[in-house]
């Protein structure tokens, strides 16, 4: 996968999330989670396009692990909805499955750069 193709995959993937919050019931629980999902969510795209920005692998390294964190907040926050059932957990199923291959590409991308650091 290219790095414009990931872009584009993340920057869906926080989209993903936006239209998953303009659906929430309205409640104050609801306007909590929404607030914290909409920020990590989106987060993994604008944080990503700045991981194609790092200078360095030990840039790169510490911008994606701001990413990997923001997408397993993510997937919290969605565990949440799922569990306090404000969405059919189907509803939920394709943005579960793009925020778990994305964590396990950025999982991946982490051991390929730290293991070329460590062998310097």
């Amino acid at each position: 996968m290219t790095t414009n193709q990931l872009k584009q995959r993340t920057k869906n993937f926080s989209l993903m999330i936006i239209d998953l919050v303009e659906k929430l019931p309205n409640s104050i629980s609801t306007k909590v989670v929404a607030n914290q999902i909409v920020r990590s969510g989106a987060s993994v795209g604008a944080n990503y396009r700045a991981v194609c920005r790092a200078r360095s692998d030990r840039e790169f390294v510490s911008k994606m692990n701001i990413v990997l964190e923001e997408a397993d907040e993510t997937l919290f926050w969605i565990e949440i909805i799922i569990e306090k059932q404000w969405f059919d957990k189907l509803e939920l199923d394709s943005i579960w499955k793009e925020g778990n291959e994305l964590t396990a590409i950025f999982v991946s991308t982490l051991k390929t750069v730290n293991n070329r650091i460590n062998q310097k």
